[in-house]
């Protein structure tokens, strides 16, 4: 008999894999990371790795999606609308997600973090869009979600990179004038 994988010890075995890939990541750099350390580490053996995960390379972008959307908070942000709290709010998960990556994942692996970025948030910025404007065309917001998505992980890279001499919130609040007002006029 099968389990489901929405089976409680089905749910705690996949958690125990990603709480202990989380855990050897602060150990180590992800390619010096094995199956081997990981069911180790989770007291688990390699036929239960992969019935949770194709490889390691899909441990760790469903890792990084499921801390991405912990840190959004996805729940709230389905229910908000844009404004200035909801932009700043995005906007410091993002750099919290990203400084907590900072000395666990090689920079080798920056291209698969900025995607996983922008997917989750051009997901949660659709949503909002269609809440806000029922009215428009889907494909329209879809475009403004893309282009919301890109230039808030581009805004945080920014930030990132300017040293961070900033708080984030205080850097996002001096564009969200100007995005609003674009919003404004879909």
């Amino acid at each position: 008999m099968k389990e489901s994988k929405t089976d409680p010890r089905v749910l705690r075995t996949r958690k125990s894999i990603m709480d202990s890939f989380i855990e050897l990541s602060a150990k180590k750099e992800f390619k010096d990371i094995t199956i081997k350390d990981i069911t180790t580490e989770a007291m688990i053996n390699r036929a239960t790795f992969y019935y949770h995960f194709e490889d390691i390379y899909d441990l760790l972008e469903k890792v990084l999606s499921e801390v991405l959307l912990v840190n959004l908070n996805f729940d709230f942000y389905q229910n908000d609308e844009l404004n200035e709290e909801t932009f700043v709010s995005i906007f410091k998960a993002v750099t919290d997600f990203q400084k907590s990556l900072s000395y666990r994942c090689h920079r080798g692996y920056e291209d698969t973090i900025a995607r996983i970025i922008r997917e989750q948030l051009e997901v949660i910025f659709h949503k909002m869009l269609l809440k806000q404007h029922k009215t428009e065309k889907d494909e329209a917001l879809k475009i403004t979600a893309v282009l919301l998505s890109w230039g808030i992980y581009g805004a945080s890279v920014e930030w990132r990179r300017d040293s961070k001499k900033i708080p984030p919130e205080q850097f996002i609040k001096l564009a969200i004038p100007y995005i609003l007002t674009g919003i404004d006029r879909i």
